[in-house]
């Protein structure tokens, strides 16, 4: 090989591995740490509630986004497959400590929020033409890699956002 094709070909790879580091520390084929939900628009009780720890090794506004905040674990925490219908979608967090939210929607785009929610330090996404399929969902902890006690609400009511 000619030296400017080994030049070529070792930009080539750098530029590979540069694409493929965003987002490869979140790895959505593995199990959900805390379970899937499967639910189909109009579902009861709504809010539907699923208790976890927030928090992991992972920076998301390296492994994500540079918009995404908080830190996260490998696996995604959550696995929700929706059937969507006329009604949007809500996903949010409760939690004494600051959390921040990370999701990998149906379509492969990353959705994150910090404090979008509606009390004090917790995150929320509506979505208010959801789409069919699977979502991902990881709960940060801002600021530190530490795990604390939260609950993921998933509602299709906006008075049931955290």
């Amino acid at each position: 090989m000619s030296p400017i094709a080994r030049i070529f070909a070792a930009g080539a790879a750098v530029a590979a591995l540069a694409t493929a580091g965003v987002a490869a520390a979140q790895n959505w084929s593995l199990n959900p740490a805390y379970g899937t939900v499967n639910l189909t628009a109009g579902f009861t009780p709504d809010p539907y509630v699923v208790n976890v720890a927030s928090g992991g090794r992972n920076d998301a506004s390296r492994t994500v986004s540079s918009s995404c905040r908080g830190f996260i674990a490998e696996a995604p925490d959550v696995r929700l497959n929706y059937r969507a219908g006329s009604y949007p979608l809500i996903i949010s967090v409760a939690s004494q400590s600051d959390t921040t939210l990370v999701v990998n929607g149906p379509d492969g785009s990353w959705y994150c929020d910090d404090d979008g929610g509606n009390y004090g330090l917790n995150p929320a996404l509506r979505f208010g033409s959801p789409i069919s399929g699977q979502y991902d969902i990881w709960i940060g902890t801002y600021g530190n890699a530490s795990n604390q006690a939260a609950q993921l609400y998933i509602s299709e009511l906006d008075s049931q956002t955290r």
